[in-house]
């Protein structure tokens, strides 16, 4: 049976707080710097976007928006059209917020995810007046317990002047228990995060704050909005079957043991298909320290081959969530959330090695990687916590479907637009076609073992061209600057990176 308001509001004078997002919308001023809650549509704001949205369109409110990561139930999507989004950061994936920010009306900051409580700590950034928290129960001494993400939402209560609490009565209260809230101390004495094995505590299973604080506490009754992730297809299957066979081949080589290093995938159809791939393998025992849990995380928890995971938000299919907040007892003991900055930190992704697998919006032919921008010029969701990991990994592998739009687009081009991740943070790169392991090659070696093994067909031959004619021009990374984009702008006037356009029957 679900628990009432009056089980998950433990201290005696909070109740008396209880009000309608009308009114905790009114607590707002304009050119606020606002911390909302939520990583990747998990445990997001769910009453006070809306609210907050409709008083833009009456007043012309207008406030800079901080989060963990994207938000769901289409909250950015909203408050952006209703102009209240003056600002937004780190990371977005909303199609209207993101019109928005390409048109200009919507100035956005795109950061690594576990640099920006970093930067509100060290007064680069304006700091958060009014923090609005999705929780499940305010304890009796007034710390704050989480829903199903943790993101960024400790450091925001930890520095807003108000707090105001989204009680989510649709979440169980047998949640409680699941998370770790450690944040690091101030630099620059520092002492180490004294985490060394996935599956340790270092923290406490609230958020610790004044309940003087808490100014207004909301009522909400809703589940996070599902992922929208493809079920694997022909070419992902591929791709995954590629990275098993890698990994099978670094274990066959001494270099790991069948339960690998500890695993992180990156949001995405894509990185959640390598990891279903890992179901029909041979490991086993294996971990994952990774920002999201993704369906495919539940899949091997119920396989019996990953033994514990660890992240800052669990986004799901709308089948798996169900089955997960039925279920909660029987995940939680394998389970962890902590906050963004803890779970994408560069100390602990380099202490434990992590095999950390991401998504490529295009690369070129030296392993460079855009993660973020199409034509160099658009942003789509924004570079995530894929920095983070792939500069510090064990092992950074960026996978990527060979073409898109139908063929019309090659993923692997000669120089990419943008860049997020430069050869220096890429070991693997792989495609449906196969899997380019790169680490040790100089520039040219890259190039070749890219375009021989990872290029789509129809567009090997027109790469192995432009960089024969490019190392005959010569340079230690040779290019010839006049074509390098050529193929992007190929596109913009034809509609295909194609030299001729391929006829299909």
């Amino acid at each position: 049976m679900r628990a009432t308001y009056r089980d998950r509001i433990r201290h005696a004078v909070l109740e008396s707080r209880i009000t309608t997002p009308e009114r905790a919308a009114s607590l707002f001023r304009n050119a606020m710097t606002v911390g909302m809650s939520g990583f990747t549509k998990a445990g997001d704001c769910k009453a006070l976007p809306d609210a907050l949205a409709r008083r833009a369109l009456e007043d012309g409110l207008k406030l800079n928006i901080m989060t963990g990561a994207s938000l769901g139930n289409e909250s950015d999507g909203m408050m952006a059209l209703a102009g209240l989004v003056e600002r937004r950061s780190p990371f977005q994936a909303d199609p209207r917020l993101r019109q928005e920010i390409n048109a200009g009306r919507v100035m956005f900051t795109d950061q690594h995810l576990s640099e920006t409580v970093e930067q509100l700590r060290a007064g680069n950034l304006p700091p958060v007046d009014i923090a609005i928290v999705e929780a499940i129960a305010i304890r009796e001494d007034g710390s704050i317990v989480p829903s199903t993400s943790v993101g960024n939402t400790a450091s925001f209560v930890q520095q807003a002047r108000q707090i105001i609490v989204e009680l989510n009565l649709a979440m169980p209260l047998a949640l409680e228990g699941l998370h770790d809230i450690y944040i690091p101390g101030d630099r620059p004495s520092r002492e180490p995060i004294p985490l060394t094995t996935v599956s340790q505590r270092i923290g406490t299973s609230a958020i610790k704050v004044d309940p003087d604080r808490i100014a207004a506490i909301v009522l909400t009754d809703s589940v996070d909005s599902p992922s929208n992730n493809l079920p694997p297809d022909e070419q992902t299957q591929a791709i995954a079957g590629h990275v098993v066979e890698f990994l099978s081949g670094e274990v066959a080589a001494g270099r790991m043991t069948p339960a690998l290093m500890p695993l992180q995938a990156g949001i995405g159809t894509i990185a959640n298909a390598v990891l279903h791939g890992l179901v029909e393998s041979s490991f086993n025992g294996m971990t994952m320290y990774s920002e999201v849990l993704q369906d495919s995380t539940f899949e091997l928890l119920d396989s019996g081959q990953l033994t514990f995971a660890s992240a800052s938000s669990i986004t799901l299919s709308e089948a798996t969530y169900r089955k997960f907040l039925d279920n909660v007892d029987r995940y939680r003991s394998r389970l962890v959330l902590r906050p963004q900055e803890i779970s994408n930190h560069p100390e602990i992704v380099r202490r434990l090695g992590i095999i950390a697998i991401n998504t490529a919006l295009e690369l070129d032919i030296y392993g460079n990687v855009n993660s973020t921008h199409v034509n160099g010029t658009h942003m789509m969701n924004g570079i995530g916590g894929s920095g983070d990991f792939a500069r510090n990994a064990h092992l950074s592998i960026f996978v990527t479907k060979s073409t898109a739009k139908n063929g019309a687009i090659s993923s692997i081009v000669p120089m990419v637009t943008h860049v997020d991740h430069t050869e220096h943070d890429v070991d693997i790169v792989a495609t449906e076609w196969g899997l380019a392991d790169l680490r040790g090659l100089a520039p040219r070696e890259r190039a070749a073992r890219i375009i021989d093994r990872c290029v789509h067909p129809d567009y090997r031959d027109m790469l192995w061209d432009y960089y024969r004619r490019a190392c005959a021009a010569g340079g230690h990374t040779p290019h010839l600057l006049s074509e390098a984009f050529a193929w992007h702008q190929r596109f913009s006037n034809s509609g295909s990176m194609q030299e001729r356009v391929v006829q299909t029957a």
